[in-house]
């Protein structure tokens, strides 16, 4: 297989990619940074970012990891609708994904996570992230006239998505559960684990990763 298609492991794989990238597409029309090394490919999309120099929202990133059938070496950021496109383009049951040859630039894909030397922080009920993420969306609905100006909406995100959430160890930001509700993570009844790395916090469910860097301190 060459570098420019991925064979993934199965069908279910193929569909799980395609939810995944529509989930993250529904909040931020951007881009996907694929990197696949070995038979793993590593699916990164950004769900919450600051949008004005100096906003201290935290950067939210949201992580799937699917099993390969190839040995890959890619590491590219494409557009999500063009990867969505592609995955509408393969037969029903295939497997062989053509990654998109048009590139994309995004601020966030320069500075990922660290992979390693991540430190257990606990874990988290995952009524607790959906209740924290449902509450943040009515407060910045809630906080914001009709036309708001973009001091406004800076000032309700930072509000809603900045400040730590409660009950959860290793001091996340509340734009976690945000992200994590987004992108379909949580499952009624069962735990995430919390992991911290520096200024990095890891939300983990069995659906997926969300990882969180803490905005600077100016």
């Amino acid at each position: 297989m060459t570098s420019s298609s991925l064979r993934f492991a199965d069908p279910q794989t193929v569909a799980d990619l395609r939810t995944f990238t529509a989930r993250a597409r529904a909040g931020d029309d951007a881009g996907m940074r694929l990197v696949g090394a070995g038979r793993v490919l590593a699916a990164y999309v950004c769900i919450l970012r600051p949008t004005v120099l100096g906003e201290a929202v935290p950067t939210v990133l949201g992580l799937r990891t699917m099993a390969l059938d190839e040995e890959a070496d890619v590491d590219t950021t494409v557009a999500l609708g063009s990867v969505l496109d592609r995955l509408a383009r393969m037969p029903e049951g295939d497997v062989v994904f053509p990654v998109p040859t048009v590139t994309v630039a995004e601020n966030w894909a320069g500075v990922l996570p660290p992979r390693s030397e991540w430190a257990a922080a606990g874990s988290v009920a995952a009524e607790v992230l959906d209740r924290a993420a449902h509450q943040g969306i009515a407060e910045v609905a809630g906080s914001l006239p009709d036309r708001a100006g973009a001091p406004l909406v800076s000032s309700a995100r930072i509000a809603a998505w900045g400040r730590p959430l409660d009950g959860v160890p290793g001091a996340v930001p509340a734009g976690a559960a945000f992200g994590a509700f987004s992108l379909g993570f949580l499952e009624a009844g069962t735990s995430a684990t919390v992991h911290t790395n520096g200024r990095w916090s890891r939300i983990s469910t069995a659906r997926g990763h969300v990882l969180v860097r803490a905005a600077a301190v100016l």
